[in-house]
């Protein structure tokens, strides 16, 4: 039986990064709650066209369609494929039906990396961030420079700050995960299964602190 993991951390924390790293070392699936609902709704499964009903209204999907699309993800996969939870859960209900549903399969939750950034290196993560108009590269201000400010080095376009990287935005959505986030790790960590991991370094430095634990 493979692991089952959740990774936790804030917008900008490098979660995408280490999903990566994580899913290549230990050969398991990488479950967003993001793109299976969109998978969900795109193929017109029952459960999809619920979602698509709470989407299309601008609503938040509720708790038991989401955990829904999620036990059909887990069950497709067989027994013994390891998970990356990825975006779920978010928040305390969410983490009980989550167990609840994995026990049904036999599974259980056995780590969740918490990635810990200050929000101060977050905001100057996230506002020195650049986009190219046209082909949608990212670039940074001092990690990934262009070779020439505000020109895009594949194709010449320009290069702009994107409305969600404006500071003001970033310190609220720091806010909302906080707050949502906090009660799940408290969970977690009373369960035992919680790892805190320090994000401030290079990517491979944060990929050898995980793996340094297992």
């Amino acid at each position: 039986m493979g692991k089952n993991l959740i990774i936790f951390g804030p917008p900008g924390a490098g979660k995408g990064t280490q999903s990566d790293a994580i899913k290549d070392k230990f050969q398991v699936s990488h479950l967003s709650t993001g793109d299976m609902l969109r998978e969900a709704i795109k193929n017109q499964t029952e459960i999809g066209k619920l979602a698509r009903q709470y989407t299309d209204g601008g609503k938040l999907v509720p708790d038991e369609v989401v955990i829904g699309i999620v036990k059909a993800k887990v069950e497709s996969l067989g027994a013994g494929k390891g998970i990356l939870f990825d975006g779920f859960p978010r928040t305390l209900a969410q983490a009980e039906a989550l167990d609840k549903m994995l026990e049904s399969l036999d599974r259980k939750i056995d780590t969740v990396i918490s990635l810990d950034v200050p929000d101060d290196s977050i905001v100057s993560r996230l506002t020195g961030r650049r986009m190219c108009t046209a082909c949608n590269i990212i670039y940074h201000v001092s990690a990934k420079p262009p070779k020439k400010e505000g020109v895009c080095d594949q194709c010449g376009g320009g290069l702009i700050i994107r409305d969600d990287d404006n500071e003001g935005v970033i310190r609220n959505r720091l806010n909302t995960y906080h707050s949502q986030t906090s009660p799940v790790l408290d969970y977690y960590r009373k369960k035992g299964v919680l790892m805190e991991i320090d994000g401030t370094g290079t990517p491979k430095e944060t990929s050898d602190k995980i793996f340094a634990r297992f």
